[in-house]
Parts: structure tokens; C-alpha cells; sequence
């Protein structure tokens, strides 16, 4: 499958996906002062980070547990089973703030930014004029005049200044310092009562709370990019605080068997999580990629892409989808995958042909005993129960050079609580019977 495949029809993208199965390219990160380093990198750096990506224009620790100690998998097994620290300081935070902020945050979201009340969270997207996804932020209300924008991965600042450009709105928008780190897990909340205390216990999910951690100011959110159940802890003044956060954090953390890790990606595929710049981007739109939800059928005010949404939406009830892929969840034969997959894998029909689509996200599920993904088919051969055949590469396959069973299945990914071997074979895309 190597070289630049034909088939996959992207001929609805102004920049088509690089499809190239181009396998794993080892090449040395290089540290430079053009990426920046967070004021957690130090101490990921010493927690054991073995490797790293960018984010946001940010160094960002992808690994802790090497491969021969267990890798991802322990990391996973970390976050199921106890509870984690994750260095997600490339969360970018972009403040609106201002008497107009409440009036221009609602105009760049979908939704209705004036239901969101002071010390509440949501989660959002921003849009284009076209209708594809910006970016899919965190959005904290601080106050009835102050907003922040965690960001997801792409530079949503200049966006927002330029569309204040014409505007006009009596509004203050820039990045601040405020870091965020994630404490995720079914241990979190236990962890969270002895670092903040017990009004930690009354914060809802998506509410905020003002605290202090080891004399540091910092806003805490129940929010989190895992599944699991999880906080999110907003050091303010991060640049002169975070080595006092991190150690607070783990001394708290020894009781509860807390381990620090990279993302749990495989866990948030199964959630159904999306990641902005993997499994969508500004070309996507949100009834593409299970976000029609976030496109409000009554909003008061207007919004940047409004016109667009609307309209794609009406032709899908008319059964004219303005869009040729759509995303789907699935599950997989194969090795288990245990690593961040270096390209978008290719996708056939049940016959093994031309490929006719991709993956965005796979991962080993050890819950489901399978691997699972997300990934774009067209939509005449999105539903759910379709048969299909994986491109793996040879690290994966269990016969080198041949696709693997794989099926269509809901999302989020969720395994029976007694699966049967029919149900299990099912899942990995085999025939019960072999």
C-alpha cells in the first residue's frame, strides 16, 4: 500500500489528507527556542517524558513508560485503574475579556454562549464562514465579563483578533499565563479532596472552582480529555508557580498510587473524544464528525458560519449530504495496535479493493479485547454493521500484505458487560467460527 493512493475520493477538500503510507520515519525531536516549552517541561523531563511531540506551537510529552517497561499499555492501565498527572500545558488559555465579551464570545461559538453562567464550563467549537471546525475548545466563564479559551490545536488567538478587528467590540484578547495540568482517573476525585478539600465535591461536571494549591491561585474544572472521570487544575501566574503545583501534586498523589502519563489517547477513541488536526480540521464541518449537536437549531444571535450550517443541514434532511466522507467509529482484527499510528491507514469495502477510505485514530481497546478506531467512509457505506477490510501495516497485520476484517460500529465504543465469544469475534471483525 505504499505511494500516494487514488481512490479515496477527497475531491470535496481544497488540501487533500496525505494518504502516503509513509510507516514509522524515526527522526530526533530537535529543542529549539522556535517551540515553547511549557513551564511543566522540566518536570515531565524528569518524571521519566522519553518522547514528545508539538502541540500548539508547544513541546508536548507524549511517553513516560518505555516500551520494554510496558508503554502505553501501563500508562493506560494507570488511568483505568488509579489515578494519572498529564503535562497539558499546550492547552493554550486566550482570554476575551471586556463589557462586550459575552456579546462577541457568542458570535464566534456555536452555541449559546449566553447560557453559560459565571463558573461554568462548556465544551464548543468555532467555525469558519464555511462551516468547518476551527477549533474545538474548552470554554471557562470566569465571571459575567471574562471568558478563556482552552485551546485545542490550532492558533485560535489571531482568528479572535481579527475578527475583532471589524467588529469593534469593547473587548481584551490575548493569551495568559495560566497553564493547565489534567488529573485523570477513578481515583481523581479522592486526590482532589486532599489537595483543594471538600468543596471540590460540589463542583459539577463542567463547573469551576476557585481554590489554592500550595499558595498558588489556580481554577479548577471537572473536565477531561480521557472518558474517565477527571479534573482539570488552571495554574494562574504559571511561569513562576508550576514546579509548587507539580510537587503539591504529587505528594498528594503518592496515597492514591498516582503515576504521571502522556494523554490517554486510546482510552478518549473509545470514548468517541475527538482530537482537532487527527480526526478533524478546518474542512470539516460538524455533521461530518458526530458534532451536529454543537449546531443549535434556535440561537438568538447570529454566529460566524451560521448561514452555512443551516444550510448544510437542510440538505441533509433532504437527503443531499453537501459532504462526501463521514465519521465513523469501528472495531479491528489485527496484532493489537499499541502505538500513535504514523499515517491515516486505508479502509476497503468487504472485498478488499480500492481503498475507499481512512483511519484517524487507532488504538488496542482492552476493554473490548479488539482494536478500535475512528475514521472517514463515504457516507453511503457509514452504517453502523457494515462489513469492511483495514490496510495494517505489517507490525499489525496477522498476515503481512493482507487486510483485516473490521466492522462499523456505534459511538462512543462501549463492551458488553458479558460479552459472548460470537460477540467478542464480532468485535474483532472475525467470523465467530474461526
Amino acid at each position: 500500500m505504499s505511494g500516494q493512493p487514488r481512490s479515496v475520493d477527497q475531491s470535496d477538500r481544497t488540501v487533500p489528507l496525505n494518504l502516503r503510507q509513509s510507516g514509522r520515519t524515526p527522526t530526533e525531536l530537535l529543542i529549539s527556542t522556535r517551540v515553547r516549552k511549557s513551564p511543566y517541561w522540566h518536570l515531565s523531563h524528569a518524571a521519566g517524558c522519553w518522547r514528545a511531540t508539538v502541540y500548539n506551537r508547544v513541546y508536548h510529552p507524549r511517553g513516560y513508560v518505555r516500551p520494554e517497561d510496558g508503554g502505553a499499555a501501563a500508562e493506560h492501565e494507570a488511568l483505568t485503574k488509579h489515578v494519572t498527572l498529564w503535562n497539558v500545558a499546550v492547552e493554550r488559555q486566550v482570554r476575551v475579556a471586556g463589557p462586550d465579551a459575552e456579546r462577541f464570545v457568542d458570535y464566534v461559538v456555536t452555541r449559546d454562549a449566553t447560557r453559560i453562567e459565571p463558573m461554568r464550563a462548556r465544551y464548543v467549537i468555532l467555525c469558519n464562514e464555511k462551516g468547518g471546525i476551527l477549533n474545538d475548545p474548552v470554554l471557562l466563564r470566569l465571571s459575567r465579563d471574562e471568558f478563556w479559551f482552552s485551546l485545542a490545536d490550532s492558533d485560535l488567538l489571531y482568528w479572535l483578533q481579527g475578527v475583532n478587528v471589524g467588529l469593534r467590540r469593547d473587548v481584551a484578547i490575548d493569551e495568559i499565563d495560566v497553564c493547565p495540568v489534567q488529573i485523570q482517573g477513578p481515583k481523581s476525585l479522592a486526590l482532589m479532596v486532599d489537595l483543594v478539600g471538600d468543596a471540590i465535591r460540589d463542583i459539577p461536571y463542567y463547573g469551576l472552582l476557585e481554590a489554592d494549591v500550595a499558595g498558588c491561585p489556580v481554577v479548577v474544572s471537572q473536565t477531561g480529555f480521557s472518558g474517565e472521570k477527571g479534573y482539570e487544575i488552571y495554574l494562574r501566574d504559571a511561569t513562576l508557580h508550576a514546579e509548587a503545583l507539580w510537587n503539591a501534586v504529587l505528594e498528594a498523589g503518592r496515597p492514591h498510587r498516582l503515576q504521571v502519563i502522556a494523554p490517554g489517547h486510546q482510552r478518549r477513541i473509545q470514548a468517541g473524544i475527538l482530537s482537532w488536526g487527527q480526526d478533524m480540521d478546518h474542512e470539516t464541518t460538524p455533521f461530518q464528525c458526530n458534532l451536529a449537536y454543537q449546531v443549535p437549531r434556535r440561537k438568538a444571535g447570529d454566529y460566524i458560519g451560521r448561514a452555512a450550517l443551516e444550510r448544510m443541514r437542510a440538505e441533509i434532511e433532504a437527503g443531499r449530504p453537501p459532504f462526501k466522507m463521514t465519521m465513523v467509529g469501528m472495531t479491528l482484527g489485527g496484532k493489537p495496535i499499541d502505538d500513535y499510528a504514523p499515517d491515516f491507514w486505508l479502509v476497503s469495502d468487504a472485498d478488499g479493493g480500492d481503498p475507499i477510505g481512512y483511519l484517524t485514530s487507532p488504538w488496542y481497546s482492552p476493554e473490548l479485547g479488539c482494536n478500535i478506531a475512528l475514521g472517514y467512509l463515504p457516507v453511503g457505506r457509514s452504517a453502523v454493521g457494515t462489513e469492511l477490510r483495514v490496510w495494517l501495516p505489517d507490525e499489525y497485520a496477522s498476515r503481512p500484505g493482507q487486510p483485516e476484517r473490521a466492522r462499523v460500529c456505534e459511538v462512543p465504543l462501549r463492551p458488553s458487560v458479558n460479552p459472548s465469544a460470537r460477540e467478542l469475534a464480532h468485535a474483532r471483525g472475525e467470523d465467530a467460527a474461526e
